[in-house]
This record gives C-alpha cells, sequence and structure tokens, in this order.
C-alpha cells in the first residue's frame, strides 16, 4: 500500500470515529435529559399538598396523573381493573374509567388527603373532589354509583370508612353497576 493510499484510509477512519462519537455524545444527551424516558413519570414531585392540580388523563377509574407528574390513587375506592398487564378488562372497569373522566371534564381536582399519604407504589392516596367546596367526592361517587368496592381495611379516617360503607350499601342496595349480578 502506498504513501497516499494510506493517507486517504487514515482521513476516513478519522472522519468515521468523529462521526460515530457525535452520535454518541447526542445519545448521551438524549438519555440524560429524559427525552427517552416516556413523561408518565419524569419530574414527579415527592410530596403533594391539599389543592387544585390539573389532570394530564384519567389512567383508569381509580388512578389518575397529575399535569406534574404524580400519580394520584383514590383512597378506598377500588374500580375493576382495565389496564393492569396479563389481565383481562373487568366488567364494569371502563364504564368506571369513563365516569372518572366525566366526572374531571373541567380537568381539574381539588386534593386532600389522610393519615398515609403514599402508597408502596409511590403514588400519592387521596380524596378527589371536583372543586375546592368539597361538595362531591369522586372516591364516594364512585362506590355510590356501583364502579367500585370499598376497601375499609386501610389507615384512614374512620369518619370517611363509614361515609364510604354507607355509600357501598346503597349501591347493594340498588344493584348498580358491579352489585348488578350481570355484566353490562
Amino acid at each position: 500500500m502506498n504513501v497516499t493510499r494510506r493517507n486517504k484510509y487514515a482521513r476516513r477512519q478519522g472522519i468515521r470515529w468523529q462521526q460515530g462519537l457525535v452520535l454518541l455524545i447526542i445519545l448521551v444527551v438524549i438519555v440524560s435529559s429524559g427525552i427517552w424516558r416516556g413523561n408518565d413519570q419524569s419530574h414527579a414531585p415527592e410530596d403533594l399538598s391539599e389543592g387544585t392540580y390539573q389532570v394530564r388523563r384519567v389512567i383508569d377509574g381509580d388512578t389518575l396523573l397529575l399535569e406534574n407528574g404524580a400519580r394520584v390513587r383514590l383512597i378506598c375506592a377500588n374500580t375493576p381493573e382495565t389496564v393492569k398487564p396479563d389481565h383481562p378488562v373487568e366488567p364494569f372497569g371502563p364504564e368506571a374509567t369513563r365516569f372518572t373522566k366525566d366526572f374531571l371534564a373541567g380537568g381539574n381536582a381539588y386534593l386532600t388527603f389522610d393519615r398515609e399519604k403514599v402508597d408502596r407504589y409511590d403514588r400519592f392516596l387521596a380524596y378527589v373532589w371536583q372543586d375546592e367546596r368539597m361538595e362531591l367526592m369522586l372516591n364516594e361517587e364512585l362506590i355510590r354509583e356501583g364502579l367500585a368496592q370499598a376497601k375499609t381495611g386501610y389507615r384512614f379516617s374512620a369518619q370517611m370508612k363509614k361515609r364510604f360503607s354507607r355509600a357501598e350499601d346503597e349501591a347493594k342496595a340498588e344493584k348498580r353497576g358491579i352489585w348488578s349480578g350481570g355484566n353490562p
């Protein structure tokens, strides 16, 4: 191989090496900036205080994603599954999700909290109200409509447990939703 040919080969290899380095730098920037990951959990806050929050999306009947990246799970209200991996969509799950979307149609939710603020999945546990007047609570309305079961075995207010149990008793007596004995 003559000297001219070797010089051309070395220059091509140098250019390829520089191009590879540039691509590597771009990839590192993308991954470290969070663009590569989904936005659902990027920059989720470590704490939430009582107040009004913008809802980015309803994940399912009992779980919300806020604009600030926080995931919120309704206290006491357990709706049928619709998005659980490797699990079929359960009867009344889509109806519960639709009810939650309709309830939060304005895009905002007023959150209040109880004793335990975060669950083992790092979701915030909240009572979700339509607005700061706290007249209509999503948790309770889902239960009253028969679209959620009241799960009272957790640590939260005895007053709220009674409130949710009454709502569930009403849904059972009226045979609403999951208490109707049939699929929708």
